[in-house]
């Protein structure tokens, strides 16, 4: 079987009971970055065997796991934060084991996606989530150009060092739009700013950003429950 199980996006408190159940239970745990989820393991005294799995090393991992799989080894399948497949490879080793009719299933849990727009105040009924938009400048600015007719609110996740020219490349193409970012979730310094695009960029001038972010661009147009209520 494999199990792809969500993990704490920063509070180590925020794992389910059936999550440490899994990862006490399987072979093997495959992750991003070993000595990242080795600080989650030792927490809950879980000694399982850790392995990496990440971007570049995702072909030969992945069939590695996949033996493991046929020879009827339990595999967790975490990331660094949160659900593994959103904005990271874990999506490889899911559709692989999809192809050679190996068990799956998920363990539900945290999403630094859902838990910034159940923070934002956003119509979240309908939302695109883009997440991390090309760290090349052009190719950003033409992505956004293309989500400019958007009506759903719009979920990116951005770096703490390019944070500041995502938020240039918005203003430019949305205009003093209101902007919600929102760092370091569910951790001691989290952070919810939501200001107009260049008195964020002024913000976070001042205050050198850290940690990763989610920006939500809010819907243009009311949610149905907004023009019910008119």
């Amino acid at each position: 079987m494999l199990y792809i199980v969500s993990t704490p996006i920063g509070n180590l408190k925020d794992i389910t009971l059936r999550a440490l159940e899994v990862l006490k239970s399987v072979d093997l745990i495959a992750c991003e970055d070993t000595r990242h989820s080795k600080i989650l393991t030792s927490h809950y005294q879980i000694s399982t065997p850790l392995t990496s799995y990440f971007e570049y090393n995702k072909i030969t991992k992945g069939q590695y796991l996949l033996g493991l799989l046929k020879e009827g080894k339990d595999v967790a399948l975490v990331s660094d934060a949160g659900t593994p497949g959103i904005s990271d490879p874990g999506y490889n080793i899911i559709k692989l084991a999809q192809e050679n009719n190996i068990s799956i299933t998920a363990i539900p849990g945290p999403c630094a996606l859902i838990n910034a727009l159940a923070l934002s105040g956003c119509p979240g009924e309908k939302f695109i989530f883009e997440g991390f938009l090309s760290n090349k400048g052009q190719a950003r600015l033409a992505r956004l150009r293309e989500l400019a007719g958007e009506n759903r609110t719009i979920v990116f996740y951005e770096s703490p060092y390019r944070l500041l020219k995502l938020l240039a490349d918005i203003r430019e193409v949305f205009g003093e739009r209101e902007v919600l970012c929102v760092r370091e979730a569910t951790k001691k310094f989290e952070e919810i700013k939501k200001d107009k695009a260049g008195a964020l960029i002024e913000h976070f001038t001042k205050r050198h950003p850290r940690g990763e972010f989610v920006v939500i661009l809010p819907a243009l147009k009311s949610s149905p429950l907004e023009r019910a209520s008119i």
